[in-house]
């Protein structure tokens, strides 16, 4: 069993079959969720007594939310010693406990997943999803030490950086294992493979290294595969193993799948904070055994499906499920004393100024380039408009980003003034722009660069329509990339001053010139280098193509006004950061950028390498880290090159003990790259946890960036901790709009602001112009961002592949005042949707707890039923769970001693039944009085004072007292009606009635619940019409925590009939199992028994014959008797 029986439970009462298990569906329980308030209003008779409603209004209320962590300790192993930090696991996983344990160490066992075959005939892996700084290379280091010792000398490990190549010695030593040699693969030749054992160290983008050298054709993995030998059953570590996503489309993720493919046996350990961020990147796990023959997922697509259709919600099931089932483990650091805060940085006058002048030129060029594709009669504009609006972007991102430059700044002196120190996180570094002018003036600066003003010139430069686009794109027929050589014939055509046409792959979407700390995933950046045609420097006679003539001059005129706009944008943000902290004496910078632009003492300004005598990048950046931690520098800025591996935590062991103030500048576009970039600054053997700012500007706009954040820390914090709320930057959620609910709103203000529909919501009410110019204002600015486009057959109407993705994205080229305003007007619908989906029960509230803070709950039942599995079967437990929610009279005496307000205490009711009905009133918010009651303790909602008084009396406890009593044990066993009427129709006819009793009885579906869920989520869709599964958490009076799926009271039998079918499915295969087990026997035994009659056949006719030797002995011998054994 998973959970223990229960030693406490309500036999004591002696009331048998207190809740009818085939309750009618119109009797409300705590758990018909879609009963609203309003609803159960108008459906309630006039002549009911005043106090059904009350009793009523708060069903819904005893599930919510409790802390979401709980302290972390192995519950079935004592050995080893304490973790030197306070770690911690999520109340959801810490619910559900881990398999026993079948493996013995030296002193002491643990549960041991290798020692498990999955059915495909692989061995099963396990998944280390400790976030950062709890120790996962040290827990590594351990399991390649056990198998070191266990006579396994070979092992790989796998990992981001050749950098972390020390660390992995590190951990080694850390553990006393410094004899485990490490190899790095880098340091050794193509197809050598002479080192015979140890630790083989790579990085993600060795394995799909390859080599033509002397003319043969060498790859990586066929060298791992060599070295590692058939029949290989040691470890393989894939060390932050998120690098590894995407396996399908990456070659990257291929070869890692590849590798585990062949090598069966080997002993394969996922590590990584962030593993699991989002289903799709589950795929290269293929060792879990989560799909595939055995499971209820035959393929990994359908598992994908399966979860991603029923959201969060099934992603937390994931995450219970492996751990237990034996495969995964989720600690963390504690994040007591860590503190988070959300800056809204406000813009000033001049800010808003130069970005509204911005705003209105984008819309200036985006009718530019439809009038130039329009005269030009482009009929595939798709890579155009997705140069366009990729450039927009990135535009608008740095703008976004320096808003908030100045804010920092001044933050950041505060916090170095009260003795801390400053790390701050961005990624993108501009320097791409910055290398771009410095190849314009011959590798000179004397200037900081504005990328935001570089992003708009190349755009117009590179992409604007052109004759040879128009002729290259052709009729709707892809282009093939041209080869980078001189073409042979020649175009008739304008060319730019330096005679080269720019042509963009239909497929990008992302930067010419990618930042080198770029916002593009790695694995996702193909090469996105545009194809360069060098054609013939003849000039064209504009004289004989004027409609040429007319595209140069519109284009000339957009460089010459983004020109005397680039006087007022801002500068690159890194340099500039760097330049106010005081210059790269004062500064940490670890990025992957080569150069930087730096202020020289006589304030002239130069471009200089980052490099130092003698050192790589990498090698810099570690300098710059050990500078930072030794004090010698007390401002520290990480980009993406510096967010794994890095430690910058305020560690014991290091000079700089200063508490950490971790400032985010730039959200990271995944939230892969976020946790990781704040798990630098929070980490084992900390002096003192950091503190967390987040600084977003005004802009509505840049919520967009953090609404991708919001998105992928909620899913992050599900699949990686079994809860949505435990990763850290739980505050963003709020900012988080890329789900349904942001499609709907965005279709509802799309439709309003066209006029198709009359919205429920009102626009923002102190929009300048009132609501028909609001609504004016925002269709004119749609149609300059391109959400709304104009066709003369159909009118204006939203354009094609409108999402929130590319709304939240196109609003960022909107005026300041008109983008905040619509983004209001959105957040509203949004705001409204949610809301009405929890009044009418379909909104997905992820785990809830029942009755929290209520500890009188008891188990009452339980079934089990067996659950087939890959490669053992699991199994369900159904609990019948009970919770007395009532308030006894010294609870509600010992609570009303401490009340001083004249109006809070006892009332007794105005009506008179069979015991008065009595309250406790104590005062709430806004003159609302908070009610206690002896049947069902805190009532959910508040009464106003006014209506208090009509329907109740003040009374004395001791006049309060006998009431309380009397209805606190009447309403163990009977309902409310008995008490107001002597008498219930319900229970006249047979039935059970639960209204306001106080007993209120559940059913919890615990265990392997991955293995069930389609099942029991089909059953109840067709019976609810919901296809949300509610998933409870609860702590029984006994402290026995469970985590389950709550079983809805009408959904009931028909979920039993199926885990029942299920069950017997199982037992059928044990059977059919045993009987081809105990036929194989029979035919061994049949085959042995022949063998033995043909041996016993064999020796008899041997024996049979005259022995010489004892024809020519004595008599004595000759009259020797040879008995022989007889065949059974």
């Amino acid at each position: 069993s998973i959970f223990s029986p229960p030693t406490d439970s309500l036999s004591e009462y002696t009331v048998n079959n207190l809740i009818n298990t085939e309750m009618p569906p119109n009797v409300p329980t705590i758990w018909d969720i879609k009963t609203s308030p309003a609803s159960v209003q108008e459906v309630r008779p006039q002549t009911q007594p005043e106090e059904e409603e009350e009793v009523e209004v708060e069903e819904t209320e005893e599930l919510g939310h409790v802390d979401t962590y709980a302290d972390y300790r192995p519950s079935k192993s004592k050995i080893g010693i304490s973790h030197p930090d306070r770690v911690v696991e999520t109340n959801t996983l810490s619910s559900v406990p881990p398999p026993d344990i079948t493996y013995t160490l030296d002193d002491g066992g643990i549960s041991y997943q290798h020692e498990v075959i999955l059915q495909n005939n692989q061995r099963a892996g396990f998944l280390i999803g400790d976030g950062a700084g709890v120790g996962k290379g040290r827990t590594v280091a351990g399991i390649i030490l056990e198998n070191y010792l266990k006579g396994r000398k070979k092992a790989l490990w796998f990992s981001v950086s050749n950098d972390l190549k020390y660390d992995a010695e590190r951990d080694l030593q850390d553990i006393h294992a410094p004899n485990i040699q490490v190899h790095a693969l880098n340091k050794i030749k193509y197809g050598d493979t002479a080192t015979s054992e140890g630790v083989l160290f790579a990085t993600y983008s060795a394995l799909i290294g390859e080599s033509q050298a002397g003319g043969q054709h060498r790859t990586r993995l066929k060298q791992i595969l060599d070295w590692c030998e058939p029949g290989f059953d040691g470890v393989i570590i894939f060390d932050e193993c998120h690098k590894a996503k995407n396996a399908t489309s990456t070659k990257m993720g291929k070869a890692v799948l590849d590798l585990q493919n062949k090598l069966p046996l080997a002993r394969v350990v996922y590590a990584s904070a962030t593993g699991a961020s989002e289903p799709k990147n589950m795929i290269y796990m293929s060792r879990l055994g989560i799909w595939g023959e055995g499971t209820p997922f035959r393929t990994f697509d359908d598992f994908l499906h399966a979860i991603e259709k029923r959201g969060v919600g099934a992603m937390e099931i994931v995450a219970m499920d492996m751990k237990v089932s034996g495969m995964y483990i989720a600690r963390q650091l504690s994040f007591s004393g860590v503190s988070f805060r959300i800056e809204e940085i406000s813009l000033d006058d001049d800010f808003k100024l130069v970005y509204n002048k911005a705003a209105k030129l984008w819309a200036e060029a985006l009718a530019v380039f439809m009038q130039a594709a329009d005269e030009l009669c482009m009929s595939s504009r798709k890579s155009l408009w997705g140069q366009f609006w990729s450039s927009h972007q990135r535009f608008f991102k740095y703008l976004c980003i320096a808003a908030k430059v100045r804010c920092l700044v001044e933050l950041a002196k505060k916090e170095l003034e009260a003795g801390k120190c400053v790390v701050i996180g961005l990624q993108s570094t501009g320097e791409a722009r910055t290398r771009e002018v410095l190849d314009e003036n011959d590798g000179h600066l004397d200037r900081f660069v504005s990328a935001a003003e570089g992003v708009f010139q190349s755009l117009v430069l590179k992409h604007f329509p052109s004759e040879k686009q128009r002729r290259e794109k052709g009729a709707g027929n892809k282009r093939k990339r041209k080869p980078r050589a001189r073409q042979p014939k020649q175009p008739r055509q304008i060319t730019d001053v330096a005679g080269v046409i720019n042509i963009s792959d239909d497929s990008s979407t992302e930067s010419d010139a990618m930042d080198s700390d770029s916002n593009s995933s790695p694995d996702s950046v193909q090469d996105n280098t545009d194809d360069v045609i060098f054609i013939n420097q003849t000039t064209i006679d504009f004289r004989f193509h004027p409609f040429l003539a007319r595209l140069e001059e519109m284009k000339q005129g957009l460089l010459n006004k983004i020109a005397e706009l680039g006087k007022e944008l801002p500068l690159n943000t890194l340099d500039e950061l760097i330049d106010k902290f005081g210059g790269p004496e004062q500064v940490s910078e670890m990025t992957g950028r080569k150069g930087r632009v730096v202020r020289r003492s006589d304030g002239s300004v130069q471009y200089e390498s980052r490099a130092e005598q003698g050192h790589t990048i990498d090698q810099i950046n570690i300098k710059e880290k050990d500078r930072f931690m030794n004090g010698e520098k007390l401002v520290a800025i990480i980009s993406e090159a510096a967010s794994s591996g890095i430690s910058l935590q305020a560690d014991r062991r290091v000079k700089n003990q200063c508490r950490r103030v971790h400032m985010t500048l730039e959200l990271p576009w995944s939230a892969d790259r976020a946790i990781q970039q704040f798990g630098r600054t929070h980490r084992s053997n900390q002096v003192t946890a950091p503190e967390y700012i987040f600084l977003i500007s005004e802009l509505a706009g840049e919520r967009r960036f953090a609404s991708i954040v919001a998105k992928r820390l909620e899913s992050l914090g599900a699949l990686t901790h079994g809860d949505r709320r435990a990763t850290e930057s739980r505050d963003l959620s709020k900012y988080n709009f890329e789900n349904k609910y942001g499609t709907k709103a965005l279709d509802k203000i799309t439709k309003a602001i066209l006029g198709q529909i009359e919205s429920k919501v009102p626009p923002p009410n102190d929009y300048p112009g009132g609501d028909s110019m609001f609504f004016r204002d925002m269709k004119h600015g749609m149609m300059d961002v391109g959400m709304l486009c104009s066709n003369s057959r159909l009118g204006i109407n939203t354009e094609k592949d409108c999402n929130i993705t590319k709304f939240l994205n196109r609003i960022l080229g909107l005026e300041v005042h008109k983008q905040n305003s619509l983004f209001q007007y959105f957040t509203d619908n949004f705001d409204y949707l949610i809301e009405k989906d929890k009044k009418e029960g379909k909104y997905d509230m992820g785990i809830l707890d029942l009755a929290p803070g209520n500890d009188q709950i008891y188990e009452e039942t339980q079934e089990k039923f067996l659950t087939a599995g890959n490669p053992q079967d699991g199994q369900v437990i159904l609990y019948k769970i009970s919770v007395d929610r009532g308030m006894t009279w010294l609870e509600a005496l010992q609570k009303a001693q401490t009340l001083s307000n004249p109006d809070e205490g006892f009332y007794l009711s105005h009506k008179v039944s069979n015991y008065p009905c009595v309250l406790l009133a104590v005062q709430g918010q806004e003159h609302n009085m908070i009610i206690y009651k002896p049947n069902i303790g805190k009532q959910a909602q508040t009464e106003s004072l006014d209506n208090l008084q009509q329907k109740y009396h003040k009374v004395t406890p001791e006049e309060a007292q006998d009431s309380w009593e009397n209805q606190f044990t009447f309403s163990f066993r009977k309902c409310s009606h008995a008490n107001w009427n002597g008498r219930c129709k319900k229970v006249e006819e047979g039935q059970e009635c639960l209204m306001g009793t106080r007993l209120r009885q559940y059913h919890m579906l615990c265990g392997a619940l991955l293995r069930v869920w389609k099942r029991v989520s089909d059953v109840v869709a067709d019976i609810t019409n919901s296809s949300i599964l509610q998933i409870v958490r609860l702590k029984t009076k006994d402290s026995s925590k469970q985590v389950g799926i709550k079983i809805p009271e009408n959904c009931m039998s028909k979920v039993r009939q199926e885990l029942v079918r299920m069950d017997a499915e199982v037992k059928q295969r044990h059977r059919e199992k045993e009987q081809q087990a105990q036929e194989q026997r029979q035919a061994e035994e049949q085959q042995r028994l022949m063998a033995q009659r043909q041996f016993f056949s064999q020796n008899l006719f041997t024996s049979s014959l005259p022995n010489p030797s004892l024809l020519q002995g004595g008599t004595e011998s000759r009259q020797s008797v040879i008995k022989y054994p007889q065949p059974e």
